[in-house]
């Protein structure tokens, strides 16, 4: 590497020191503290302790792969009620009549994550009902995308090639978190006919339907026009140094921890396992692929697409201390759909299916005895807390 070339990377690195400076800014303090009671080498320790005795990111069910438009492969999982309900007996078929189909839950996750944030829900749903879950291009066990031209739309048409070779037939409720619940409006945008023919319930969790571009992330004025004004031009750069980029990763995991906690998160008390996961999840996710996707969020612009969702059940759900996607953009989704049942979860961030599973799973519960799923909420597993022992 030339003289010039590292002379450009420093440039890169300190541009994006600057970045990471300010969106960090509110945790930083807290760092600081735990610094001065807890030795770098323990807490590498303890984050290993709570990795290996985690149970998230454990949960697998049957696993697919449906090809997208441009042949990316994307995995899924399906996990059928008999899988994790072997003494239920099968419905008896009445004569002359045909039995229903099967309803199935499809779990779109977010940005940066994988399937595997949708935990507690796919635990609390074994054996009570039909899912699916599976990861967007380049994200979980998914192919790197053979285009890096990522759009919502795009990731729209994903997910219908997911349901078209995962759910080919019978009805189906669309569960999508921040990024996902995007890629489900995507879907209605370009296949309105899909929904109004099998979509039987929709839930949008901390989401947005557009206005990204406005979100202040909790920063002070000066440090959000700081962030919009550099952060696409440094997610370009560090996307072009990845390798470096991931060692840089490793090197600083004290302060990639604490922005995860502020930007997922509401509580300060937040489980120490699922504060890890959540980390676990980010980190795993190259940076590459975090700068490829970047952009399309400040394209994102799907309101006119909710109009499809009006005639069936409707859950709108999210945390009050959502920094990433904010109670104000679910407000206008609910307003958008006026029938939805909207939950605003107090104490509760971005990550509120991690954060607070009992709400999240009833409210889920409750949408699907509106979809039909059942006659009322299913009384089996519940998903709780899940500590590591």
């Amino acid at each position: 590497m030339t003289d010039r070339t590292w002379s450009t990377a420093g440039r890169r690195a300190g541009i994006a020191g600057a970045a990471i400076g300010v969106i960090a800014a509110g945790a930083a303090a807290g760092i600081a503290v735990e610094r001065l009671t807890v030795g770098r080498g323990m807490r590498r320790k303890a984050r290993l302790a709570l990795d290996a005795a985690s149970p998230f990111g454990t949960l697998r069910g049957r696993p697919g792969t449906a090809v997208a438009e441009d042949g990316t492969e994307l995995y899924y999982e399906v996990e059928e009620v008999a899988d994790h309900a072997p003494d239920t007996p099968a419905p008896k078929r009445r004569f002359g009549r045909r039995q229903p189909e099967p309803l199935t839950v499809v779990f779109s996750h977010g940005y940066a994550l994988s399937q595997d944030s949708w935990h507690f829900q796919r635990l609390a749903l074994r054996g009570v009902v039909r899912t699916v879950s599976w990861d967007q291009r380049s994200h979980g066990r998914s192919a790197r995308a053979v285009s890096k031209d990522v759009t919502i739309d795009r990731l729209g048409r994903d997910l219908k090639a997911v349901l078209d070779a995962a759910v080919p037939t019978g009805p189906v409720v669309l569960a999508g978190h921040s990024m996902g619940g995007m890629t489900v409006m995507a879907l209605a945008a370009q296949y309105p006919e899909y929904v109004a023919e099998r979509v039987a319930g929709v839930a949008f969790v901390g989401t947005s339907v557009g206005g990204l571009g406005q979100v202040n992330y909790g920063l002070p004025v000066a440090g959000v026009r700081a962030v919009r004004r550099i952060v696409p031009g440094v997610l370009k750069a560090l996307g072009s140094q990845a390798d470096l980029v991931e060692r840089g990763r490793r090197a600083t995991a004290d302060l990639f921890a604490g922005i995860v906690k502020r930007y997922s998160f509401g509580a300060r008390d937040v489980d120490p396992a699922v504060a890890r996961f959540a980390e676990r999840l980010i980190e795993s996710t190259p940076i590459d692929v975090v700068a490829d996707f970047y952009p399309a969020f400040g394209e994102h612009d799907k309101a006119d697409a909710l109009a499809a969702f009006t005639a069936i059940p409707a859950l709108v759900l999210v945390g009050d201390r959502d920094l990433v996607t904010p109670p104000s953009h679910s407000e206008t989704i609910a307003a958008l759909l006026p029938d939805a049942t909207h939950v605003v979860v107090p104490d509760a961030g971005h990550l509120v299916m991690l954060e607070h599973p009992e709400t999240v799973d009833e409210a889920l519960a409750l949408l699907l005895v509106r979809a039909g799923a059942y006659a009322t909420p299913p009384q089996g597993r519940k998903a709780g807390r899940q500590r590591p022992r």
